[in-house]
Order: C-alpha cells, then sequence, then structure tokens
C-alpha cells in the first residue's frame, strides 16, 4: 500500500485591529482551502502584538474575535491545527535558543517569527509578495543552524497565491489594504455591515478614462477592483475584465461579490459570537496538539546545541 504523504503548510496571523478583505483573500481562503490537501497548522500570534503599546484586555479581546471570524471562514479544527501562540510555550524557548545560537546579531522580532515556522518543521509557508523577505529569513537561520549543529531543522519554501496575493487600500489603491493602517474608507471589514460594504465600494479610487484594464503599475486602482472580484468568483483579473463595460458595470459586479462572500461569515460569526465558550475550547484543544508536535522540535534543537534535554 502506498502511504500518502501531504505537505506541511503553516500560518501564522497576528491578531490586531479589524480583520479585512485583503486578509480574507489572500489568507483565510487559501488556509481554508490548504487544509483539505496538506497538513495546516494555523495561530494566532499573539506574542508579536506585544511589541506595539496594547491594553490586555484588548488584547485578549481581539485575539477571541479573530479565532471567531477564522472559524466563521470555515477553519476546521479537526483537519487544521488551530491555536494562539502564546498558549504553547515552545515557541519562546525555541526563539530563545534561535537568539542565542544561530541568529547573532538579528532583531528579536524576526527571530521569533523564524521560531514559529522552523517550530513546526513547516515545509511551506503561504505568504504573499511582500512577506517572502521574512521565510527567507528564515531559510537562512535554519540553514546556519544546519549546518553548524547538523541536521535538525526543515528549510521551508514561501508560496505565493496567484490571485489577490496583495489587495491594496481602496481608498490609496498604491499601498497595501491594512488591518490597522488602512483608513476608514480604504479597507472593507470583514464583519461591516453589507450598506457600508456597499459605500466603501462605490467611492474606491479607480484611475478615470473610463477603460477597464489589468495593470497594477498604470491602472492600480482598477486592477484592485479586478483581483478582487477575480478572488471572489474564480478566474484571472485579465479574463474578467473583458466581460465588464465600464466602471459602473465594475463596481456592481464587485460589490456583488463581496456581499455573496461576506454574507455566510457574517451569519456563521453572529452564532459563534454567542458561544465562546466553544471558541476557547477549540483553542485550548488546538494548543494541545501543537504542544505534542512542538516538543519534539525543541528537544532536537536542545540536543544539537548541547544543553541537556
Amino acid at each position: 500500500m502506498t502511504r500518502t504523504v501531504t505537505t506541511r503548510r503553516l500560518t501564522g496571523l497576528k491578531p490586531t485591529g479589524e480583520p479585512h478583505l485583503g486578509i480574507l483573500l489572500g489568507a483565510i481562503q487559501p488556509m481554508v482551502r490548504d487544509q483539505y490537501t496538506s497538513d495546516a497548522t494555523v495561530f494566532l500570534a499573539d506574542l508579536h502584538a506585544l511589541t506595539a503599546a496594547h491594553e490586555p484586555r484588548t488584547l485578549r479581546e481581539t485575539t477571541l474575535r479573530h479565532a471567531t471570524v477564522l472559524l466563521a471562514a470555515g477553519l476546521d479544527p479537526d483537519r487544521t491545527v488551530f491555536y494562539v501562540q502564546s498558549q504553547v510555550p515552545d515557541h519562546a524557548e525555541l526563539h530563545f535558543l534561535l537568539e542565542r545560537t544561530a541568529a547573532r546579531g538579528r532583531a528579536a522580532y524576526p527571530v521569533l517569527q523564524a521560531s514559529d515556522i522552523l517550530l513546526h518543521d513547516t515545509a511551506e509557508v503561504p505568504v504573499g509578495a511582500d512577506q517572502r523577505p521574512r521565510v527567507a529569513l528564515t531559510r537562512d537561520i535554519a540553514m546556519r543552524f544546519n549546518q553548524r549543529y547538523g541536521p535538525t531543522f526543515v528549510v521551508p519554501e514561501p508560496v505565493t497565491p496567484t490571485v489577490a496575493a496583495r489587495v491594496m487600500d481602496l481608498a490609496n489603491p498604491t499601498v497595501k489594504m491594512g488591518q490597522t493602517t488602512s483608513s476608514a474608507s480604504g479597507a472593507i471589514g470583514l464583519l461591516d455591515p453589507p450598506a457600508l460594504v456597499t459605500r466603501k465600494l462605490s467611492r474606491a479610487v479607480t484611475e478615470t478614462d473610463g477603460i477597464i484594464a489589468y495593470d497594477p503599475a498604470a491602472r492600480p486602482g482598477v486592477s484592485n477592483l479586478l483581483e478582487i472580484l477575480a478572488a471572489c468568483v474564480g478566474g484571472t483579473p485579465v479574463e474578467i475584465g473583458t466581460a465588464l463595460r465600464g466602471y459602473g458595470d465594475l463596481r456592481r459586479a464587485t460589490t456583488e461579490a463581496v456581499l455573496g462572500l461576506l454574507g455566510p461569515l457574517r451569519a456563521r460569526f453572529e452564532t459563534l459570537a454567542r458561544d465562546p465558550g466553544y471558541v476557547r475550547q477549540v483553542l485550548a484543544e488546538g494548543a494541545e496538539r501543537a504542544r505534542s508536535r512542538t516538543a519534539e522540535t525543541v528537544f532536537r534543537a536542545k540536543r544539537a546545541i548541547g544543553v541537556l534535554a
């Protein structure tokens, strides 16, 4: 009998601000699809959120809210190892080991990101184009550690989505849509009411000549709407653009597609939000599953560098 080997993939999301459409299209939807074809791990990187000034109560509430959104979007805890970073102490321990060995002179924040990835023997890391340098740093740390102390870590590869890898701000389509950096009109929150979503898309910045053509460099506004539409309904931005006639047509089609995507998510979120105990239980069980895996990685790293393990 041939044994099927699945690729281990890992995605971490920092629980700050409000989850928006760019995260759904570029990160959450791919992770939901991946969970059926890969050995998937997803965690909420609350330790990374500590690098900025924050209110402790708000961080806890935001972390739980993000967890609820992910479950509402289709993340299946029976298929995906899903947990909160701070509930798996191996993240912090491996970070300390890497800081003291393979990464002298590196800033702490990037090394913690590297430890997050290496902790799970991750083969692939889905990232947007702007995040690829972070995976490159992780690869560098892993290879230097392996060279110095012997084979210890899997060296990961970055994987970038072909569509909506970098959804842009609706009000300023030359910059990425962000949880904390976009203006109120520039980002579509996943829990925004339909009327607000419609208003934001109706006011999205486009070019002024009425031409629909996919060219992110020369036509960032129109191209951004085409990317969003393609990610919602399937196909490519170029193909979809050929069937549209004018900006009004583009805005209407994009609005219908986004509302159709967000409606079921919002309804599921409202159901889950009424039972926070269930969400906490899912995270606790996910952390236990993660610890059963990550403890072996930390043991291997400690043995490799010579400390008693």
